[in-house]
């Protein structure tokens, strides 16, 4: 059966060449999640849609079709894009990424979608970067079903200690660990209470703690990522990292 949608609220996550003058476009949807389209002609010099086809432009899809592969037949930009340069770009190129490997296809994720959108708000702005990208990682890992509980150690439940030392297992959360000498240096997944606290508040204005956060984060991600190693990653270790 054809499939319509009218006038939905969407972003370009990626594009890539199709045929001879088209684009095949991975877009986040706010009812339908990560929808894969062709955009017919829009390599062409003088197609209207070219220019809105760009990462961080709000905008205004119709889509059709019968496969998993549809056609977009319309795009309207909703509001001006958002300008985004230097780390801030690479920070919005990796949300993007993200997005793509992790989100299954035709899945309405509206939360995610306005954490998605906040952040690339917030990208355009002044704030630390540390706290944008490791609010969406965990709005992201809560959305699909991996969330990382900062309140309370797995098997006890009793709350996090600041004064005690953690084990990281990213299906299980944190097992709490005697304070061997030299433990840390050998196991990147032992975090200290005060670190996952830290995250937990999002007080990341210390090195540490910032630090500590992005390594959990991405031990989080990787565990769900597999081998493969992000792009936009890449990027990162030409700049300073976040």
């Amino acid at each position: 059966m054809a499939v319509r949608i009218d006038l939905q609220p969407a972003y370009v996550l990626h594009t890539q060449p199709y045929q001879n003058t088209s684009l095949l476009v991975d877009l986040f949807c706010l009812d339908h999640g990560r929808l894969r389209a062709v955009a017919k002609g829009a390599r062409r010099p003088t197609s209207r849609i070219r220019s809105l086809l760009q990462p961080f432009q709000p905008l205004l899809v119709t889509i059709v079709g019968r496969s998993e592969l549809k056609t977009l037949s319309g795009v309207e930009g909703s509001i001006s894009p958002f300008n985004l340069y230097g780390p801030r770009l690479f920070s919005g190129l990796y949300l993007n990424e993200l997005l793509i490997r992790l989100m299954l296809p035709n899945e309405g994720q509206s939360e995610l979608y306005n954490s998605y959108q906040n952040a690339v708000i917030a990208l355009q702005g002044e704030r630390d970067l540390n706290i944008i990208l490791r609010q969406f990682e965990l709005s992201l890992l809560d959305e699909l079903g991996y969330g990382i509980n900062l309140e309370t150690e797995s098997h006890s439940g009793i709350p996090i200690d600041l004064n005690a030392f953690y084990l990281f297992h990213p299906a299980v959360g944190f097992e709490r660990v005697a304070d061997v000498a030299g433990l840390r240096s050998q196991h990147a997944a032992i975090f200290t209470g005060r670190e996952i606290i830290a995250l937990r508040d999002f007080e990341l204005a210390e090195k540490s703690f910032s630090n500590a956060a992005r390594r959990l984060t991405r031990i989080a991600l990787q565990s769900h990522l597999g081998e493969v190693p992000l792009m936009s990653r890449e990027l990162f270790l030409r700049k300073p990292s976040q």
